[in-house]
């Protein structure tokens, strides 16, 4: 079974960049699809970028063209960066697999936070 860590949430300012990482360990890491997802207070967890073992990426609209989803494999992580922060973009971040999703597992997240 895959257990995931977040890290590097922060705070940033507008306009602003910060670099998510995703430590994985346990079940093989290569094979799983991976993404990132964030909840704002008041609002549902919804996802945010997604990769597959092969490397295929994909992302929400509302982040299209300024966050990025990288993995490596041989570090068992996967990562977010995300640039040209918007306030909009405050909220918990969390990794995870579709398995893990689709049992109700999630880790502790990680706190952004983009305010001026």
């Amino acid at each position: 079974q895959v257990q995931l860590v977040e890290s590097g949430g922060g705070l940033a300012q507008p306009g602003g960049s910060l670099r998510l990482s995703c430590a994985a360990s346990g079940s093989i890491f290569s094979i799983n699809h991976m993404g990132w997802y964030r909840q704002a207070p008041g609002k549902p967890r919804e996802l945010v970028a997604s990769i597959t073992p092969g490397f295929y990426t994909n992302y929400a609209d509302s982040v299209k063209g300024r966050f990025t989803i990288s993995r490596d494999n041989a570090k068992n992580a996967v990562y977010l960066q995300m640039n040209s922060l918007k306030p909009e973009d405050t909220a918990v971040y969390y990794c995870n697999t579709p398995d893990r999703r689709a049992r109700g597992i999630w880790g502790q997240g990680t706190q952004v936070t983009v305010s001026s």
